[in-house]
C-alpha cells in the first residue's frame, strides 16, 4: 500500500516518526513536507498535494498532521473525494474506515503521543470498508455533495 504523509511545522517531529514507522511495516511512502521545519509555515501547502494525491489515487491512504489535527482535517476535506478525520481514539480509526471509508488520518501532533499516533495509524491501514448497504447509500450523498451545484 502506498501512503502518503504531510505535516506542518506543528506535525514536523512526529511526521519523522510516522514515516519510519509505516516503512518499517513495508509500506511505501511518499512525503509532501514540510521537508525543513519553519514555524512560519501553513498546513495548506502540505495537506491538499497529499489529499489531492489520494483523490487521483497516487497514493491510497494519507496521514496528515498539524498542532492539533483540525487544520490538516479542514484542509483535506476541501478537496472531492477526500475523506478525511481528525482522530485520537482506536474506536474511531478503525470504524471511520470500516463505516466511512476514511481515507485520510488526521492527527494532532500537540494533543496526542507519538506512541498513540502510531497504534492509530497501524489501526487505520488494518481497518477495510465494510461496503455495507448503508455505507453505501451515505457516501453517495456525500458524494452527491461534492459534485452537484451548491445550495442554499
Amino acid at each position: 500500500m502506498r501512503i502518503g504523509i504531510a505535516a506542518d511545522h506543528g506535525g514536523f517531529e512526529l511526521k519523522a516518526e510516522v514515516q519510519k514507522f509505516l516503512e518499517s511495516k513495508g509500506y511505501t511512502v511518499e512525503d509532501f513536507g514540510a521537508f525543513k521545519m519553519d514555524s512560519g509555515d501553513d498546513y495548506p501547502d502540505f495537506v491538499i498535494p497529499l489529499a489531492r494525491a489520494i483523490a487521483t489515487g497516487r497514493v491510497e491512504r494519507g496521514v496528515a498532521v498539524c498542532g492539533s489535527g483540525v487544520g490538516a482535517s479542514i484542509a483535506a476535506n476541501k478537496i472531492s473525494g477526500v475523506r478525511a478525520g481528525l482522530i485520537h481514539d482506536s474506536f474511531s480509526a478503525r470504524q471511520g474506515v470500516e463505516d466511512d471509508d476514511m481515507n485520510v488520518l488526521c492527527l494532532g501532533a500537540r494533543v496526542i503521543g507519538s506512541q498513540l499516533a502510531l497504534e492509530l495509524i497501524g489501526i487505520f491501514l488494518a481497518a477495510r470498508f465494510s461496503g455495507a448497504d448503508r455505507h453505501q447509500r451515505r457516501l453517495a450523498k456525500l458524494h452527491a455533495l461534492e459534485t452537484g451545484p451548491a445550495k442554499a
